[in-house]
């Protein structure tokens, strides 16, 4: 923890080039930049650049001492579009494009891979980078199942390398202090958190059709089971089928009951509940679009996470966020800021963020959360000058994904789940067991 202050204090400008605050000192761009330390380089290779990954780039970019040396995705329609962006964002190298990742990871001039593919990809190209002797951020989730969860902490441990997951609030300097409070007591003894998060998608309906000529539709599949290729898929709706995706549990869940997880401070659950469905529509969704995931903890703890993927009525005024409740009042949180309730309800402390609401929400639509993307990018980078491991360590995030993996392994045999509290693991439960891991497209299996 200590560690995580002492950067946090030094990482307390973003893109917007401002910090205030009592906790956070504030200084320039420029002194930020050379305070982490090192001046050694860092040679990037960003995986998956449709999107986030686009956008992310441009975050990596912006680092001191950090190249864009390779750029990395299956369809080569993304490449001329992320070139642009890097250059009109002031980036003076053109970095090479490569749409298969084994030649990137095969690259000895690699230091680090970003991973910005399908969920099914996340953790087997985790596992993949630190054999190669790469150093990983991968994207939330961690896993596509918890087996694979497993597998990328044995990676990272057994070769040593830094190991991130995207859940940026972790390097958020506001919400720290606010966790950090919560710790040191002041609303009490917290004993539940709500998380939630609301959207107005759309129905999906896929349709036969023939994979684009840019498209390397074989490795785009990889290690999932090979399904023909339907129009509609790709490259965003492959989230609500189970072949690639995890639901919205693990697209947008991740994020609060990540945070929810820290503010309780428990690991794993005894008990997970979760009810839902895909209510809204009658389409080709088979992950849910309403769902409750409950889990409750040792020591008297638990939270919920409330899911609407196609009703966007906002909850306390927001489309996502976590409240923590405790003996004293309450917290609430759904970005780098925080607001403390009494237990009547009344507001009697404040802290926005440094760089104000807008700045965090992001005005860049592929990135939520600008500002805590360049938190967590820079948190990345500077474990691996010295050696350490970062805010989100590959451990910490697959605690963070698991509740959730379990919550829709629940939905799916429709009953509740007995937890090993003491190692995440499914109680009494075979057919459960069968989801704990996934069928593996022959000669594609993920090994440590």
């Amino acid at each position: 923890m200590e560690n995580r202050r002492r950067f946090i204090k030094k990482a307390a400008i973003t893109a917007a080039g401002i910090a205030v605050g009592n906790q956070v000192a504030a200084m320039s761009a420029k002194s930020y930049r050379n305070i982490i330390g090192a001046n050694d380089r860092i040679n990037m290779a960003i995986i998956g650049i449709n999107g986030r990954g686009g956008s992310m780039a441009s975050t990596f970019a912006g680092q001191k001492n950090t190249k864009i040396a390779s750029l990395c995705d299956v369809d080569s329609r993304t490449f001329a579009k992320v070139i642009k962006s890097l250059a009109d964002g002031g980036y003076a190298d053109t970095p090479q494009t490569e749409g298969d990742f084994r030649k990137v990871l095969a690259g000895k001039g690699i230091d680090a891979i970003y991973i910005a593919t399908p969920d099914h990809w996340h953790a087997p190209l985790t596992i993949l980078g630190c054999q190669a002797g790469k150093h990983v951020y991968v994207e939330k989730p961690l896993s596509h199942n918890p087996h694979e969860g497993e597998l990328a902490v044995a990676a990272a441990r057994k070769y040593n390398k830094v190991v991130q997951m995207g859940a940026q609030r972790r390097s958020a300097p506001v919400l720290t202090q606010g966790i950090e409070q919560l710790h040191k007591g002041i609303i009490g003894r917290v004993y539940f958190a709500k998380a939630w998060y609301t959207n107005n998608r759309k129905a999906t309906f896929l349709k036969p059709g023939s994979v684009p000529t840019e498209l390397n539709y074989d490795l785009w599949q990889g290690p999932a089971p090979r399904v023909p290729y339907q129009d509609g898929l790709i490259h965003y709706n492959w989230h609500w089928f189970w072949n690639w995706g995890t639901g919205e549990a693990l697209n947008n869940g991740t994020h609060e009951v990540d945070v929810a997880r820290w503010g309780l401070g428990v690991d794993f659950p005894s008990h997970i509940t979760s009810t839902g469905g895909r209510y809204q529509f009658k389409d080709d969704w088979q992950t849910p679009d309403t769902q409750v995931i409950t889990m409750e903890f040792p020591n008297q703890k638990s939270m919920m996470w409330e899911s609407r993927s196609s009703n966007g009525r906002k909850i306390e005024g927001l489309d996502r966020g976590v409240i923590f409740y405790g003996e004293n009042g309450s917290l609430d949180t759904g970005a780098d800021s925080y607001k403390v309730y009494d237990q009547e309800g009344k507001l009697v402390k404040e802290v926005k963020s440094l760089t104000g609401e807008e700045a965090v929400q992001g005005r860049n639509t592929a990135s939520p959360s600008l500002a805590m993307d360049n938190y967590h990018v820079a948190d990345f980078l500077d474990a691996i000058r010295n050696n350490r491991r970062p805010n989100c360590d590959v451990e910490t995030g697959y605690k963070s994904i698991l509740g959730m993996q379990l919550g829709n392994i629940a939905w799916r045999v429709g009953r509740d789940l007995k937890i090993d509290p003491k190692t995440g693991h499914i109680l009494n439960d075979s057919e459960a067991q069968k989801l704990w891991s996934r069928t593996y497209e022959p000669g594609w299996e993920p090994k440590v």
